[in-house]
């Protein structure tokens, strides 16, 4: 699942320097933890998003109350136990905007989370969230101890042999640039022509981009590709104007943006491309253990969520509204066999 592993590498690069400006930490317990979602209870038939982000969002409050013909699919367990667990794989140094400690310096925050929370509202179910190692996250799948994983999981056909799931936001790299750039990538690789691009080594991105440069080569044409040693050098780079663009995971483009906005070097996104490569547009899913029952009420509470416009409130909170989906889908089509 090579494909997958080098999106989620890179964007954990980028997460701990991020999450060193934010001054908070993560402390390991032997790679799994119980993580508070919020300080203070949410009132009855309300999902507060944004919170604690300490810059990262803007906190919304947001009506979603149980919906009786949805909460009717879950599996007989769960919905006795009264609770949904919902596994996060932040530990050791979480990903913003994705998931991370917020201000507090204890409190589990990001979109992801944010998300499980609302699905939990849909489902009538109270949200229990269980943070984790990227790994641990799976064995406790694998072993009930969570029932359903939201934490940038990236739907793939080898994955659907032990996992089925309900799919929520679209899986996309991204160009950042000065704000003060016209250039823009539309979707087509030659518009590279000239640039010079930064990209972390042993990436997904990094395969990508440098098939680009190959392809452009052939034809007598120039794309330079530069390497940093961390993202601060990288921003340093893109402020001095010695490279043109970056390119990484669009989450972390949007963080990057939206903590940039009001300093002196603003940085703007300027397009984005399907981590899954050309021929299929990659997507995130909610990740349960396959036969759970579980992705069929989580893709309709989502798709509730679309319908009722709580979805696109909750993405835009966190700058996250170009990777939206039109609908959840159960067990889409994935990364194919030769690409997971």
């Amino acid at each position: 699942m090579r494909t997958l592993s080098l999106n989620r590498t890179a964007l954990r690069g980028v997460a701990t320097a991020a999450v060193a400006s934010l001054a908070v930490s993560l402390t390991v317990c032997g790679g799994d933890s119980d993580a508070a979602t919020r300080t203070k209870t949410d009132a009855a038939g309300t999902v507060t998003v944004g919170a604690l982000s300490n810059g990262a969002a803007k906190e919304a409050t947001l009506k979603v109350s149980e919906v009786k013909s949805i909460s009717a699919e879950l599996p007989k367990s769960v919905a006795e136990r009264g609770t949904l667990v919902v596994g996060i794989g932040a530990l050791p140094a979480g990903s913003p905007p994705l998931n991370f400690v917020g201000q507090d310096q204890k409190t589990l925050t990001g979109s992801e989370p944010d998300l499980g929370k609302l699905v939990a509202a849909v489902l009538g179910l109270k949200p229990v969230v269980k943070n984790s190692t990227w790994e641990n996250l799976f064995v406790g799948v694998d072993s009930g101890k969570v029932d359903v994983a939201f934490s940038n999981v990236t739907d793939t056909e080898e994955r659907k042999k032990k996992y089925e799931f309900a799919s929520y936001r679209q899986d996309n790299l991204a160009f950042e640039v000065p704000k003060k750039s016209t250039w823009n990538f539309d979707g087509d690789y030659r518009n590279l022509v000239g640039q010079t691009v930064a990209v972390g080594a042993g990436t997904n991105q990094e395969k990508i981009l440098l098939e680009w440069r190959d392809k452009l080569a052939k034809s007598g044409k120039k794309l330079t590709v530069k390497y940093y040693q961390d993202n601060n050098a990288t921003a340093l780079a893109l402020n001095s104007g010695k490279i043109d663009a970056s390119f990484g995971p669009n989450p972390a483009v949007a963080y990057h943006v939206t903590q940039n906005a009001k300093s002196p070097h603003p940085t703007r996104n300027a397009g984005q491309f399907s981590g899954a490569g050309a021929t299929i547009q990659g997507l995130i899913a909610a990740t349960a253990k396959k036969d759970s029952g579980l992705a069929k009420p989580v893709a309709d509470a989502v798709n509730y969520l679309i319908k009722n416009g709580q979805y696109a409130k909750w993405l835009a909170a966190w700058n996250l509204s170009n990777e939206a989906v039109e609908t959840s889908q159960v067990n889409p089509p994935g990364l194919p066999l030769d690409n997971s």
